[in-house]
């Protein structure tokens, strides 16, 4: 090999060294600024229910009885 293709690979490694540097910190950045955002929690389906509001709960159970309790919903 001569100084001219030892130059070239040099200058590339250096580009792929440097393009792979600036993507990971792009990429931490950015998953930094999730991280940081406040999120909800709540299925898309449970978004019209309010809070203190009673839902019917179906539980397959092999006795039969009715004293089962309600389950209310609260959000804080």
């Amino acid at each position: 090999m001569n100084d001219v293709t030892v130059f070239l690979y040099l200058v590339f490694f250096v580009g792929v060294l440097g393009a792979t540097f600036a993507f990971t910190f792009t990429m931490m950045r950015e998953t930094m600024k999730e991280f940081n955002k406040p999120r909800r929690n709540i299925h898309p389906e449970m978004e019209d229910v309010k809070s203190g509001e009673q839902l019917l709960v179906f539980n397959r159970k092999k006795d039969d009885d009715d004293d089962e309790d309600d389950v209310i919903i609260v959000r804080n």
